[in-house]
């Protein structure tokens, strides 16, 4: 929770739902009230002011990709962490629409040959985490995890209500991983730091395409109550057992995120990457040093003018010096830098329906954006779009 905008939701459990009473303050809560859920659908319509080229698509965007109306998403999530009453933990997440394509995992609703931006051949249902944890008492509590979740890495999650934008940015679109399967352990050291180790399929992936496991890592910091610094990693190689060029090829991410709520109602928050690939099959093939690399930073400010309006503001570089992240507008072997800024108004209207008015703006070192001919030859060094979003939470 320390790395997420999600923190600032408050939790709704069984019990909530339920009208059952709350457990008194200093005693142990009961198990509906250890048992957390969370739903919402969202619909939105995007409007790109240039000429978008490839029938109205936002070049390097994700779940806002194409233009027009779109069902993002439906999702029902259950879970409960483990404590000391009850040490079994598990949680599931169910999704549907358009949002869940982009989602899957390889191996859970998609196989090697759907990729992206489109994945058009994948289901629009995702189970985007399922996995089961226990609290094992040693010390202050050592907690296993073991099956599919939301990634470490990161500031941005999949879920868009608990983002402070509705769009995402560059480096949860081109940099990082959405979710991973494997095993975790994790122990809070002292008040002001923990740690999380373990071991992954990889990147995005639930079924191991080339017998490797990856460590995967969090070095949690809380110096006080409202600063936090996290610091995750994830390395080992991606490529398919057919595509390693002289053995083994690792990916590698280094990923920090700081944020800072000692503000009264400001949000402040930055989110730094730095990674890079071995032989890279992208530019294995262009005679050119075949090791790519690629990072960024996104900062992101937000203010609670009221109860129900909050303005979020997010600015983001982020450098593709070979052009293999950026490769669905840019041949690879080409350098460019992105760069974005994004204005979201947020109005709670009614209950759980919340109303999110967005403008971005996004600018290329070099021409990125505006595909034309066929599809093929961007025409433009920007991309402006203005997003309309609603979504109802109903837990």
């Amino acid at each position: 929770m320390a790395v997420c905008p999600a923190s600032a939701h408050a939790q709704t459990s069984v019990a909530d739902v339920l009208g059952r009473p709350a457990t008194p303050e200093g005693e142990p809560k009961s198990y509906l009230e250890e048992l957390i859920l969370f739903s919402y659908i969202e619909n939105s319509y995007v409007a790109n002011l240039r000429d978008a080229g490839r029938g109205g698509v936002n070049e390097l965007r994700f779940y806002d990709h194409a233009g027009g109306y779109t069902f993002n998403a439906a999702e029902l999530s259950v879970k409960k962490d483990p404590s000391e009453r009850y040490r079994l933990g598990y949680g599931v997440v169910i999704t549907a629409g358009i949002d869940s394509q982009k989602n899957h995992s390889l191996g859970i609703f998609r196989d090697l040959d759907d990729g992206p931006p489109l994945y058009r051949n994948t289901e629009k249902f995702d189970l985007p985490e399922a996995y089961a944890s226990y609290l094992i008492p040693l010390g202050s509590g050592l907690t296993i995890k073991a099956g599919k979740w939301a990634t470490l890495i990161g500031y941005e999650v999949y879920e868009s209500p608990k983002n402070l934008n509705f769009s995402r940015s560059f480096l949860y679109t081109l940099g990082t991983p959405y979710t991973n399967t494997g095993a975790l352990a994790s122990y809070q050291f002292t008040q002001w730091f923990g740690a999380t180790l373990g071991l992954t399929m990889g990147w995005d992936n639930s079924d191991n395409n080339n017998g490797y496991v990856r460590p995967i890592g969090s070095f949690v910091f809380t110096p006080i109550d409202k600063l936090s610094a996290t610091v995750n990693f994830l390395v080992g190689p991606e490529q398919n057992r057919n595509q390693m060029h002289g053995g083994v090829n690792n990916r590698w991410i280094v990923d920090t995120t700081i944020i800072y709520t000692g503000i009264d109602k400001v949000t402040l928050a930055v989110n730094f990457d730095f990674a890079g690939e071995e032989n890279d099959p992208a530019l294995v093939a262009t005679r050119q040093d075949a090791n790519s690399r690629w990072g960024g930073i996104a900062g992101y400010a937000a203010y609670d003018w009221t109860k129900a309006l909050r303005t979020a503001l997010r600015a983001e570089y982020f450098s593709d010096p070979q052009g293999v992240r950026s490769s669905e507008t840019i041949a690879p072997g080409n350098n460019v830098d992105l760069f974005e800024v994004t204005l979201t108004v947020e109005y709670k209207i009614w209950r759980g329906l919340v109303g999110r008015l967005e403008y971005r703006h996004d600018e290329a070192s070099r021409k990125a954006f505006s595909l034309q001919d066929h599809g093929l030859t961007p025409t433009s060094h920007a991309q402006d779009t203005i997003s309309l979003a609603l979504y109802y939470q109903f837990f």
